[in-house]
């Protein structure tokens, strides 16, 4: 038995539910925030058998794609007190973090 915990990005968290609903997966969702652009996200949490565990993490990747987004980083000062303008950078966004641990023990009361 395996716990997995997947980050993905909001945009991808519906249709990854559904997928792991097709597949008759059981997941929690957790609304989650992080990351330095402080952008939404979505952790779920999933006990699967071992044998499962590739399934799922096909499932993620299949879903979770990572992305090109333009921010604006904050607006820094030097040490003569002068700010600097900032401009729009390109940054990579989603894509997920996964987390497999193994589980001692699994209760479903």
């Amino acid at each position: 038995m395996k716990l997995i915990m997947a980050i993905v990005q909001d945009k991808d968290s519906s249709m990854l539910q559904n997928e792991f609903i097709d597949a008759n997966i059981r997941a929690t969702k957790l609304s989650t925030t992080g990351g330095f652009l402080k952008s939404g996200n979505t952790t779920f949490i999933i006990g699967i058998e071992d044998e499962r565990v590739e399934e799922v993490l096909a499932l993620i990747k299949k879903t979770s794609h990572a992305r090109e987004q333009f921010m604006t980083p904050p607006v820094s000062m030097d040490v003569t007190g002068d700010s600097s303008l900032s401009y729009p950078i390109e940054v990579q966004v989603g894509g997920a973090t996964v987390f497999v641990l193994p589980v001692e023990q699994f209760h479903q009361f």
